[in-house]
């Protein structure tokens, strides 16, 4: 890396626009969307998808609630055009569904995508042409005339065509590609032509889209140059401002964000963020981001890993774990303090009984995207007491005192350490079977027991398990349980208090599970949990050497 990099990589150019309003706005409504999967995602592929990928594609986007898609650029190649017309001719698409071709301002090639699109109900046509300076003198040799000249010979040719069409409801959309990068006033200059040709009215709508094709610069300088070219248009009626971010900068999203804010009605883009080099903006995090903040988005992704299991094969290529929001790994917190966090943020909200979402970790409830709490809490060496613990409650019912908690989270810590991997939700039960004795073969186990009230106090007796003997106790108390304590100091000759009590009720049956942990002098009992079946409830008791 260069010591002084702005020697060769200059500062791109920042537009003067002090009237920018974008930024005490708040966006309130989702945008028009459209999916480039089939195309812009298509061509970034090592193995650009087959017909029947694309078809599986296409349905899932249809599913997902898309109204616009671009399909194929079908004057590239043979599959392309042939994709359009299997759309078109064996009635795939919805008629509340408009499909979007792509083609470059030449003149063969606009012929052959209006031929694509014969017989389609509706239609989005979809030219473009470089209009940077860098594109300008680099890779055309032509000047801004000659540019606007191919521009507005583009349009011009697809209303003939179009004319010749009447039955499909035909829109232009034009994009002065490279327009983040393009002078303000030659991006709105080309526009101003490419519109006088094409006449927007409400039976021929146009699309100006504007692109930051490779990012250059802050998502906010976008935002004020998509304000400052609306605000400067001469007439926006029956025009639709669109964008189409990429993500170099790994801005795509706040790029299509600030966008909106500044007045951007539709956006383009791909589902988790496919598209050349860095990709295109992510549609699902653009979406899942407006959902969060009360808006619906209008696009559906209620079985969000179904998604991801679609666009992995259709691409043929994994989505990150750490993806937002589609991600295997997005919901779930291994760090400790993370995990107690999120614990005592869902104990809360129970309290509380609120419908309002405020979990500690979890902006977005895993639930509403087909995600279950399952994946939110996992157990490695970097979890506390709580992992453990969220996992028992969550899964067998099981809310351990805290006392326990600590107790079971050493045990947990030390396995997670000697194999340095997660341990496994069943591996946690097994555990914890193990230690405390919750187990068919315990050492120490409750076969049966009377209890009757003798004046003041209780009066318990009982007969144990202990090993491969059998003993009987007796013992009276204030309680059922100082009884128990009382009776079991007596048959093993120790000293026993009862350092933490709780209780609560399990499954639909509602029997009630008792937790009580003993301190015990050493060797007096094994450090197991003895299970109390009381009639109508269960006692689990962790025994401690003092």
């Amino acid at each position: 890396m260069l010591d002084n990099p702005a020697r060769k990589y200059p500062a791109a150019h920042i537009i003067d626009y002090p009237q920018r309003t974008w930024p005490a706005k708040r966006l309130q409504a989702p945008p028009r969307w459209c999916s480039t999967d089939l195309r812009d995602g298509n061509q970034a592929l090592v193995n650009p998808m087959d017909a029947q990928r694309k078809l599986t594609f296409f349905k899932h986007l249809i599913a997902c609630g898309f109204k616009e898609i671009e399909v194929a650029f079908p004057a590239a190649s043979e599959v392309d055009f042939a994709f359009v017309r299997l759309l078109i001719e064996e009635n795939h698409i919805p008629e509340d569904v408009t499909i979007q071709v792509m083609t470059p301002a030449r003149p063969d090639l606009i012929e052959r995508t209006i031929v694509s699109l014969n017989g389609a109900s509706k239609a989005i046509v979809h030219v473009y042409n470089a209009t940077a300076q860098i594109f300008r003198e680099m890779v055309f040799q032509k000047d801004k005339v000659e540019l606007i000249a191919l521009a507005t010979a583009a349009a011009k040719q697809v209303r003939q065509l179009c004319e010749q069409f009447p039955q499909t409801d035909w829109t232009l959309q034009y994009s002065p590609e490279t327009f983040c990068f393009t002078e303000a006033d030659f991006a709105l200059e080309i526009c101003e032509a490419v519109a006088q040709i094409w006449e927007p009215e409400p039976k021929r709508p146009l699309i100006l889209n504007l692109p930051t094709t490779v990012e250059v610069n802050t998502p906010n300088v976008f935002a004020d140059q998509v304000e400052h070219f609306m605000r400067s248009f001469s007439d926006l009626k029956n025009i639709t401002i669109s964008v189409h971010p990429h993500n170099d900068r790994g801005t795509g999203v706040a790029t299509a964000e600030m966008a909106m804010l500044a007045g951007a009605q539709r956006v383009e883009g791909c589902l988790f963020g496919n598209g050349e080099r860095t990709g295109n903006v992510d549609l699902v995090t653009l979406a899942m981001n407006l959902y969060t903040q009360g808006v619906h988005p209008q696009l559906q992704f209620a079985n969000i890993r179904q998604t991801v299991e679609i666009v992995e094969q259709c691409n043929q290529l994994p989505v990150h774990p750490r993806h937002p929001y589609g991600g295997s790994l997005v919901f779930t917190a291994f760090s400790g303090s993370h995990q107690d966090a999120i614990k005592k943020g869902f104990a809360h909200r129970a309290r509380l009984g609120s419908e309002a979402w405020h979990i500690p970790y979890l902006p977005l409830d895993p639930q509403d995207v087909g995600c279950s709490y399952e994946e939110v809490i996992r157990v490695n060496s970097q979890s506390g007491k709580s992992g453990a613990a969220w996992l028992l409650q969550e899964n067998h019912g099981l809310r351990l005192p805290r006392a326990l908690q600590v107790d079971f989270s050493q045990h947990v810590q030390r396995q997670t350490e000697q194999t340095g991997k997660e341990i496994s939700q069943a591996q946690v039960w097994q555990l914890f079977r193990s230690l405390y004795g919750v187990l068919e073969n315990r050492p120490l186990s409750l076969l049966h027991y009377t209890s009757e009230p003798r004046g003041a106090e209780q009066h318990v007796t009982a007969t144990l398990r202990y090993g491969e003997e059998t003993l009987s106790l007796q013992g009276q108390g204030c309680g059922l349980l100082s009884a128990l304590s009382d009776g079991v100091q007596k048959a093993f000759d120790c000293v026993l208090n009862i350092m933490d009590y709780q209780e609560h009720t399990l499954g639909r049956n509602r029997v009630v599970t008792r937790f009580l942990i003993f301190k015990l002098p050493p060797l007096a009992v094994p450090s197991r949990t003895l299970v109390w079946p009381l009639k109508p409830m269960r006692a689990r008791l962790l025994c401690k050497p003092c």
